[in-house]
């Protein structure tokens, strides 16, 4: 670490940040983690200080925008240093999640070395240095308002943190950040947990849905399937593309979405991929190949008009080809069809002149396409004693102060009023009823004063 320590306090100012600039720009494979708004930031603060003999006010308009940068993303600058760092996808992140540290090349273990000593450097650049050296070369009688919080950061980071800093050189933790990244990943599958397909790439969605497997009641054998086969995704073995097929609300997209919350710890991401997307699916598959976290492709409301190219792309991933297919990846679709490509009695062959021959097999082979999902899990319309099961389950959930009779009563009207029953129904009856509760309290409570 010595060739790399940022100069003694008897140096110059200039020197220091010269030193730290010479430093940033010698990063070999991590210039991405200077490449947020808080990295730039940073980086022009450093500029600013070192030539702001002639414009003082310019160093306080920098210090401004980095002090800024780092209350948007409410972290410290130390936090968000070891944040992008775990975060960062270059060729060593990408090798090290797929393969055991002894089989990665030496080049690029030394080139992490280089860089973490480097990030090293610029981690101890504290931000409340950074204010000492603005006040210095502003000549201000204080010393600007220094960023800072509590450290937030949770679980296998907040072990490999503390691991950091507990150590004299960055540079030995090289093995460690390779298990890391084989744990975790890096990039955009290790920042989200829920991403979808959109514009050819892939977006992350910050906001996923919290549904819990324990709010769902009903369907019990075809929710211990679809656990089962998501047990083997996780476990390495070869699980099945699953169809979910049956009536509108009765739970078949929440089942889904609840898998997410129930075993992201365990590296399982959820991937939407609309309709209108699923002609790039052969593509999806192969970029997610060989990446250690594993992925339900969810695509919802699945059906297809006759000669829809989004047919043929679903059953090449369905049905393979001469590309193995990736044992991380499955396919979860939802249908409200059994029968997913829509048929016209005009489609049934007649035995007129200039028809195909074997029309009769064509027809088969677009109903028969459901059956090309390895499991297809029906999910019959909720009769009343399981809808008014969900119903109380919500609202035990929920912790509403209702009478049995009552509740009963009122959840049969919403359904005959509403949406019929269903797990949706309930739900939103549930949600209604709550609200309304609340409101009339908080209204009687306004009355009484």
């Amino acid at each position: 670490m010595d060739n790399l320590a940022i100069p003694m306090a008897s140096t110059s100012l200039y020197t220091k940040v010269q030193f730290l600039q010479r430093q940033a720009a010698s990063l070999l494979l991590y210039q991405s983690v200077l490449q947020g708004e808080v990295g730039m930031a940073f980086l022009e603060l450093l500029q600013a200080i070192r030539y702001t003999d002639a414009d003082a006010r310019g160093c306080l308009q920098a210090y401004g925008s980095y002090f800024h940068a780092l209350a948007a993303r409410n972290q410290n600058w130390e936090d968000y240093l070891i944040t992008q760092l775990l975060l960062c996808e270059n060729p060593f992140t990408r090798l090290a999640g797929v393969r055991e540290f002894e089989d990665l090349p030496s080049a690029l273990v030394t080139a992490v070395q280089h860089d973490l000593q480097i990030l090293q450097s610029l981690y101890e650049c504290s931000s409340a240095s950074l204010s000492e050296w603005v006040q210095d070369v502003a000549y201000m009688p204080i010393s600007p308002v220094v960023w800072y919080k509590e450290q937030e950061l949770l679980g296998v980071e907040t072990k490999f943190t503390t691991y950091l800093q507990e150590l004299d050189n960055w540079g030995d933790a090289v093995e460690e950040l390779a298990a890391y990244y084989r744990q975790c990943g890096s990039g955009l599958f290790a920042e989200y947990r829920a991403l979808r397909w959109q514009s050819g790439q892939f977006i992350g969605i910050r906001y996923s849905d919290q549904i819990k497997l324990s709010a769902l009641v009903g369907y019990e054998s075809q929710k211990d399937a679809l656990l089962k086969n998501t047990e083997f995704l996780l476990s390495g073995e070869m699980a099945l593309h699953v169809l979910l097929y049956g009536s509108r609300g009765s739970g078949k997209s929440s089942l889904v979405k609840s898998l997410l919350n129930e075993y992201s710890y365990r590296s399982l991401r959820l991937l939407e991929v609309a309709k209108s997307d699923l002609k790039d699916l052969p593509e999806i598959v192969e970029h997610l190949r060989g990446v250690s976290q594993k992925f339900i492709i969810f695509v919802d409301d699945l059906s297809f008009e006759e000669d829809d190219d989004a047919f043929k792309a679903l059953k090449v991933v369905l049905e393979g080809n001469l590309t193995a297919r990736p044992q991380n990846v499955v396919v979860y679709a939802t249908s409200n069809r059994r029968h997913l490509i829509r048929e016209f009695f005009v489609d049934r062959p007649t035995p007129k002149d200039n028809e195909e021959i074997h029309a009769w097999d064509t027809m088969q082979e677009k109903l028969s396409f459901s059956d090309r999902f390895g499991l297809t899990l029906t999910f019959e319309p909720a009769n009343q004693k399981t809808y008014l099961k969900i119903v109380q389950h919500l609202v035990a959930q929920a912790e509403i102060n209702i009478t049995q009779e009552d509740l009963e009563f009122q959840a049969l009207q919403w359904a005959t009023r509403h949406n019929g029953r269903s797990g949706r129904t309930a739900r939103q009856f549930v949600d209604f009823l709550k609200a309304d509760l609340t409101l009339s309290h908080a209204n009687k409570n306004i009355s009484n004063t």
